[in-house]
């Protein structure tokens, strides 16, 4: 279905984060689930992301991370998602983390309760806007190239966009 999806999560010795690429069917359309964290955040303040974050003293691996921040991040009840596989990891540079991003099913018509110290707004955009090319731009930074979509008066650009155009198997 995504040509990005992978059946499991290659191994690293870097510490490992994880975030939830959450999807939902609406109508003829998938949507994907962002939200904008508050500038009161201390890392990553008034980014576009997906939910997720560092593992919990109580969670087995990187899908019960990924689980747990999503229902403390957007309210999403974990044993409603169907889990679909995962995307290449993300080694970001910044906080030399391994970031897993799962990606899992939402049921149709999805509620949110977004929680207001981690979450400043939320965006849900079909995948076929996003898988416009010509929407998307990016910029050389330090040899890297740092992918960018202007997205409802927002940006989605670094990690975020990258794990984006993964799912959407756009050339990175």
């Amino acid at each position: 279905m995504f040509p990005g999806l992978l059946p499991s999560v290659p191994e690293s010795e870097l510490p490992q984060a994880a975030v939830l690429v959450p999807l939902y069917q609406d109508g003829d359309d998938i949507r994907v689930v962002l939200t904008k964290r508050p500038m009161t955040m201390p890392t990553h303040a008034g980014h576009l992301a997906f939910p997720g974050g560092r593992p919990g003293d109580g969670d087995a691996d990187v899908v019960a991370t990924a689980l747990r921040e999503a229902h403390e991040e957007m309210g999403i009840v974990p044993e409603t998602v169907e889990l679909l596989g995962f995307l290449e990891p993300i080694h970001t540079v910044e906080f030399s983390l391994f970031v897993v991003p799962v990606v899992g099913r939402l049921p149709a018509d999805p509620t949110f309760l977004p929680s207001e110290r981690e979450v400043d707004k939320v965006l849900l955009p079909t995948l076929a806007l996003l898988s416009q090319e010509s929407a998307w731009r990016y910029e050389m930074w330090r040899g890297h190239r740092v992918w960018f979509y202007d997205l409802e008066g927002e940006v989605l650009w670094g990690a975020t966009a990258t794990m984006t155009r993964r799912l959407l198997g756009l050339e990175i």
